[in-house]
C-alpha cells in the first residue's frame, strides 16, 4: 500500500505525508477522532467561517515542521532523517488530549487534568500499539531529548503549533490582522547553543508574530461574544453534572455519560486503556446532542440554558478594568430574581470572571535573536520597537455575564 499521500490545505497547498509511520498515526482513530473537535469551540456564533477542526490544525503544524527542520538543514545543522520524522510525529500528536469544544470544557469534564497530560498518555497508548516507534516523538514533546530545540519547536513561544493556528485561525476567521507570514518567519530560524533562535534580520518577523498573537486574541479568542458563549456551555455541563449527581439519568452518549458521572484523575488515564477509549469516543458531537436533548429537560435551568445556546440567545456581557462590586452585581441579581430565578439558581445565570492577555512571556518563555555578531538578545531588547517591551505586560480584564432575557416562571 502506498502511504506517501499529498493533501490539499487551504491555507498551505499542498501537505505531504513523508514517511509510513506519519500515515499510520494521521490513519489512527486518535487521530481521526480530531475531525469532529472544531478548533475555535463556539467561535463560528462570531465569525461563521471559523468551521475548521484540530485535524487540520495538526496536519498544518506538521508541514510547518517539516519546512522549518528543512530550513534548518539547510542552514548546515546536522539534523537526522529519524529526527525529522520523530519532530513531524510529536507536533502532530499534540493536540490528541484536547477534549470536546478544545479548552473550554476541560475545568468542567475534567477538572485538575490537563489536556497536554491526556495527550502524553494517549501517545504512549499510541506507542505501546506501534511497538516503540514514538520513542523518540515523545522525548521531543516531553522535553527530555538531548538536543533541546526540538521541544522549543512543538512547544514555546516561537513553535509550530503558534505558527499555524495563528495563520489557520485568521483564516477561516477572516480576521486578517492575524496572518504572520510564516514561510518568512521560518526562514530566519537558526540554531545556536542548541536553542532555537531567529537571526537579526527577522526582527520584523517575529515583531508582526507578536503583534498578530495580541489581535487574535483580543478579537478572537476572548472576543466577549464568544466568552459569552464559552460561560453558557460550562454553565450547561456544570448543571448536567450536579443533576447527574443526584442520581437523574439524562440523555448522553454511554461514554459522555461516564464523563457526567465521574471525576477522572490522571492516573485514571495512565492506568486504564478502557477510559482513554471512552475519551476518545468524545467530541463536539456528544455535547451537542446533549444540549439538544436537554432542551427539553423539565429542568428548568438546564433547558434554559440549552435553549438559549441553541437558538444563539446569548448572555449579556460587560467588561470592567477592576473586580466588579455590589454597585454592579446587585441590581443585576434584582432583576434575575424578578424574572423568576431562584436564588439557589442565580449562579448559573449570573458569571463573573477575568481574562488575560500577555502576548509575550519573557520571563518564562524568551524568544532569542541572534546578532550579526553572534550575541543572542531577547527580542524585547532586540526590537527598536518600544511596543514589544509592552506586550511583555499581562493586560487583565474583568467581566460579569448574565442572562439579561431570562424568565423561569415556568
Amino acid at each position: 500500500m502506498n502511504k506517501r499521500k499529498i493533501i490539499n490545505d487551504p491555507v498551505y497547498g499542498f501537505i505531504t505525508i513523508s514517511s509510513d509511520l506519519l500515515f499510520d498515526l494521521v490513519e489512527h482513530p486518535y487521530f481521526q477522532r480530531l475531525r469532529r473537535i472544531k478548533q475555535l469551540g463556539l467561535a463560528d456564533l462570531v465569525y461563521p467561517g471559523a468551521l475548521h477542526t484540530r485535524f487540520h490544525h495538526a496536519l498544518g503544524a506538521m508541514h510547518l515542521m517539516s519546512l522549518a527542520l528543512r530550513a534548518l538543514q539547510e542552514r548546515g545543522h546536522l539534523i537526522w532523517e529519524p529526527e525529522i520524522e520523530a519532530a513531524q510525529a510529536a507536533i502532530l500528536l499534540h493536540d490528541l488530549g484536547h477534549g470536546p469544544f478544545s479548552h473550554v470544557l476541560e475545568s468542567v469534564l475534567l477538572p485538575g487534568v490537563e489536556h497536554e497530560s491526556v495527550t502524553l498518555a494517549m501517545m504512549k497508548e499510541l506507542n505501546r500499539q506501534m511497538d516503540g516507534r514514538l520513542d523518540i516523538a515523545i522525548q521531543m514533546f516531553e522535553g527530555v531529548y538531548p538536543r533541546k530545540f526540538f521541544h522549543q519547536m512543538i512547544s514555546s513561544q516561537l513553535d509550530m503549533d503558534r505558527m499555524d493556528y495563528l495563520n489557520r485561525d485568521s483564516f477561516y476567521t477572516g480576521v486578517i490582522e492575524g496572518s504572520i507570514g510564516a514561510d518568512r518567519l521560518i526562514k530566519m530560524l537558526d540554531i545556536s547553543q542548541d536553542q532555537l533562535v531567529v537571526e537579526e534580520k527577522g526582527i520584523l518577523s517575529i515583531e508582526n508574530f507578536l503583534h498578530a498573537r495580541r489581535l487574535m486574541y483580543w478579537q478572537v479568542y476572548l472576543h466577549k461574544t464568544l466568552l459569552s458563549a464559552q460561560a453558557m456551555l460550562t454553565e450547561i455541563l456544570r448543571r448536567a453534572r450536579e443533576l447527574s449527581s443526584q442520581g437523574e439519568n439524562l440523555f448522553a452518549t454511554s461514554d459522555f455519560s461516564r464523563f457526567l458521572h465521574h471525576n477522572f484523575t490522571l492516573a485514571d488515564f495512565e492506568q486504564n486503556i478502557d477510559l482513554l477509549e471512552s475519551f476518545n469516543n468524545l467530541d463536539d458531537n456528544d455535547v451537542w446532542a446533549s444540549v439538544k436533548g436537554w432542551a427539553k429537560h423539565p429542568d428548568e435551568v438546564l433547558s434554559t440554558l440549552c435553549k438559549s445556546l441553541l437558538d444563539r440567545h446569548l448572555f449579556k456581557i460587560s467588561f470592567f478594568s477592576t473586580i466588579p462590586g455590589e454597585e454592579i452585581l446587585k441590581p443585576i441579581r434584582e432583576k434575575l430574581l424578578s424574572a423568576g430565578v431562584a436564588e439557589n439558581q442565580l449562579s448559573y445565570f449570573l458569571i463573573t470572571g477575568e481574562t488575560t492577555n500577555s502576548a509575550y512571556e519573557k520571563e518564562q518563555d524568551p524568544i532569542k535573536v541572534k546578532m550579526k555578531n553572534g550575541t543572542l538578545l531577547d527580542i524585547a531588547d532586540a526590537s527598536d520597537i518600544p511596543t514589544i517591551e509592552a506586550l511583555t505586560k499581562i493586560v487583565r480584564k474583568y467581566y460579569v455575564c448574565w442572562g439579561k432575557n431570562v424568565s423561569l416562571r415556568g
